[in-house]
């Protein structure tokens, strides 16, 4: 690599899963009785063929890190912010690594206890084990996998493409023209520029819930009661809010009668005097109320810190690129902005003459 800064990415393909290698069982079956031994050695040796100035990262942390020395039964990591450094032991891969199998190939990332990520990431050197960011797993593979390590130019040009919402070009605006404004005294700003900000946080407001909306529809699919799922920004759960209305009125009247209720006491069946009968009585609220349970899921967690850091390392990105992607970028949003003057300025009749 010519000793150019090296990144160990998380590759986002997956390939096989639920297999040993090859070379040492059948294709395609699990034996769990193999040796970890010659998985431990293969690792430390695609540990000790990395450069040194090769830098890995977490799966759901992002915290950079690198291998400072590799022994017959630990790999030494050092975190590059804090300088902390770490033993990681030989026992601790071969759980994960056991982990793995039992769970036919693949395993959560987020069943990996916080302080246990390095192991994740590390296992992955070895050419058969992978890991799938966007499915939330480590994985085994039949076949060896593409190298984990590549340079730093190569993973800043990935490809990246424009999503066709709304609301995306709404946030690029919105954070161009926060940056364009000093907004920690909002009365010093001209109207205009107030009228522009609160029309774009208004859109995004709208395309945000909207787009939020069809997420937690699709999670509820994905979360169960009492089990938050987590990722890197934050976490969210299932839960579920109770609404009830009234049955038909004659429904009503001739429960609370069976039950010994006068009918003058719920004339006109008024929810409070009902709530009221209910306590007084052995009926059950199904007796006299339709019931609709509906199921959301909500916000549980924001990691504030990690959002922090992610959005730094955007920003500081895009401002050390002189890459032909930014410069479109910023092609893109000064036509935008062009196209907004244009439809809210306004003209004199000389002018439009």
């Amino acid at each position: 690599m010519d000793g150019s800064s090296l990144e160990y990415t998380r590759l986002e393909r997956v390939s096989g899963v639920g297999a040993l290698a090859a070379e040492f069982c059948a294709p395609g079956v699990i034996h769990t009785d193999m040796p970890f031994s010659v998985s431990w050695h293969t690792l430390l040796d695609e540990a000790e063929e990395l450069p040194s100035d090769a830098t890995l990262i977490t799966p759901l942390s992002h915290k950079r890190f690198r291998i400072t020395d590799t022994q017959e039964h630990r790999v030494i990591i050092e975190y590059q912010e804090s300088g902390d450094s770490h033993p990681l032991q030989r026992e601790q891969f071969e759980t994960l690594y056991r982990r793995i199998q039992e769970r036919n190939g693949r395993f959560e990332l987020d069943r990996i206890p916080a302080d246990a990520e390095p192991y994740a990431a590390v296992l992955t050197l070895h050419p058969r084990f992978e890991i799938d960011e966007k499915a939330g797993v480590i994985i085994e593979t039949e076949e060896p996998s593409a190298t984990h390590v590549i340079d730093d130019e190569e993973s800043t040009t990935e490809d990246r493409v424009e999503p066709d919402l709304g609301v995306y070009s709404d946030i690029l605006l919105l954070i161009d023209s926060l940056e364009r404004h000093d907004l920690t005294n909002l009365t010093e700003l001209d109207t205009d520029a107030l009228v522009n900000l609160y029309t774009l946080l208004s859109d995004v407001q709208r395309g945000a819930n909207d787009l939020r909306k069809d997420i937690a529809d699709t999670l509820l699919d994905r979360v169960h009661h009492d089990q938050p799922v987590h990722a890197q920004y934050g976490s969210v759960q299932r839960t579920s809010r109770r609404s009830k209305s009234l049955k038909d009125d004659t429904e009503v009247l001739a429960a609370l009668e069976d039950a010994g209720i006068d009918q003058d006491r719920v004339l006109g069946v008024d929810p409070d005097k009902v709530e009221d009968a209910l306590d007084v009585t052995d009926l059950h609220e199904q007796d006299v109320y339709d019931i609709e349970e509906r199921a959301y899921v909500r916000k549980a967690d924001v990691n504030e810190d990690v959002k922090e850091t992610r959005l730094q390392g955007l920003k500081d990105r895009l401002a050390a690129t002189e890459s032909e992607e930014a410069d479109v970028l910023r092609s893109e949003i000064e036509d935008l902005e062009d196209r907004i003057d244009e439809l809210t300025s306004f003209r004199t009749g000389s002018e439009v003459q």
